[in-house]
């Protein structure tokens, strides 16, 4: 690689060229829907170890979503979750001999960071509505607006900016010593990569839902939703 802001071309179709990190992304991709068809494909009342594992995870999530915005967890698992497993995967992807995480190119964690910028706009309009959501940018006073919108640029910049160098980092520091020592003595670094990229996946999730979630709220309180079904049966006495 000779720049983290440049990327190899694969091939070209027509007049477009198709990048490394673009065929990258994909296959991540078909790797991930192959294998959650496969996981989910024979579901049943009385769980199997694999039926076990994902159930732990499906709960695991939603107890952070909901520890998080309040209402029904459901209606952000699939967002949170596609994101939390797309960026695992992509910064494994590094362990495969030949493969460059496309996390580690900045085009790639801008469209990721894109994708959490009008999901929370699409959430927090759905949420309150289109006047309500406006209005939550001049809280606590008018005077705030500016500073309000520049904050929701910044820090989805950030987490953008945050993902890419982390990542980036990893690669390049086992890259320099894969060329200096060999192929076994990076073996403990490949392990800490592991780890990093687990990590980063969580935290990159973390942060989306944090955001989507002060954009449902309005930066704070409950959403102005109607109570879930669950909600109304523990109301129920």
């Amino acid at each position: 690689m000779d720049s983290a802001l440049s990327a190899a071309q694969a091939f070209s179709v027509g007049s477009l060229a198709v990048t490394w990190p673009v065929v990258t992304t994909w296959g991540v991709m078909a790797a991930i829907t192959v294998a959650s068809i496969l996981a989910t494909r024979r579901l049943s009342s009385q769980p199997g170890p694999v039926q076990a594992v994902l159930e732990l995870l499906v709960e695991t999530l939603d107890n952070e979503v909901r520890a998080t915005i309040p209402g029904d967890p459901e209606r952000f698992r699939a967002l949170i979750g596609t994101l939390l497993l797309f960026v695992l995967c992509a910064n494994w992807s590094s362990l495969v001999p030949g493969v460059e995480p496309p996390t580690a190119h900045l085009e790639t964690d801008a469209a990721l960071a894109a994708v959490v910028f009008f999901a929370g706009i699409g959430w927090g309009i759905r949420a309150q509505g289109l006047g309500g959501w406006l209005a939550s940018f001049a809280r606590p006073s008018w005077v705030m607006i500016p500073l309000n919108l520049v904050e929701q640029i910044t820090r989805h910049f950030s987490l953008m900016v945050r993902l890419f160098g982390n990542v980036m980092s990893g690669v390049f520091v086992v890259g320099i010593v894969l060329s200096l020592a060999g192929l076994l003595v990076p073996i403990p670094l490949m392990a800490l990569e592991l780890l990093t990229g687990a990590v980063q996946a969580y935290i990159f999730a973390t942060l989306a839902l944090v955001f989507i979630g002060s954009a449902v709220t309005g930066e704070g309180g409950p959403t102005a939703e109607e109570p879930t079904e669950s909600s109304r049966n523990k109301e129920t006495p």
